[in-house]
């Protein structure tokens, strides 16, 4: 029976560097499919407390987000567990931030939970209101997918390029401009 994982994209797609979560998870559902077919890819945005049930329906879930970390240099990218993210010493710099570490120390105290992963990147700007990315984010940009592509195959599932690419400007473009007339948006 294969495992049920959610790639949760967590951030505020307005606060420039912040919405970097959000921005992948966008761009791993237009570039990439998943074999066997297990991966649900979530739009988190700032929902917080709102994804618990999630860490219950689900057997494995990675989330992607920014971490605000004074002490890593900007761009550098960090894989921990639940517990190793729990244990760190955690900077919140936003309310999104404050409020995955509240929820995943909430649902530990829950009969069942699903494993967490989280793959964060420390942002430059989360001060500026623009739907971009800074130059030293761009830079991280590829090794942060490739972070992410080399979790999930760690739980047993190939990733396969889809044929057609979705660069991260187009991306980017989606979030500032949704449409559900022309089928834009997550």
């Amino acid at each position: 029976m294969q495992k049920k994982i959610a790639l949760i994209g967590s951030g505020n797609a307005f606060f420039k560097d912040e919405g970097v979560g959000l921005y992948a998870a966008k761009y791993m559902k237009e570039n990439y499919f998943f074999e066997p077919d297990s991966v649900e890819i979530v739009d988190g945005g700032t929902l917080g407390f709102k994804l618990m049930p999630l860490l219950q329906e689900f057997e494995e879930v990675i989330i992607v987000n920014t971490a605000s970390d004074e002490s890593k240099q900007v761009g550098e990218i960090t894989l921990k567990d639940r517990d190793e993210f729990l244990e760190g010493a955690l900077i919140k710099k936003t309310a999104n931030e404050v409020e995955i570490a509240e929820m995943l120390q909430i649902c530990s105290l829950s009969e069942r939970m699903a494993n967490v992963q989280v793959i964060s990147i420390v942002p430059k700007d989360i001060i500026s209101v623009s739907v971009s990315l800074s130059k030293e984010l761009q830079s991280a940009w590829e090794a942060y997918i490739q972070t992410i592509i080399k979790t999930i195959e760690n739980l047993d599932v190939k990733v396969q390029q889809k044929k057609e690419s979705f660069s991260l400007e187009e991306t980017l473009y989606i979030f500032e401009n949704p449409s559900i007339e022309n089928q834009r948006g997550f």
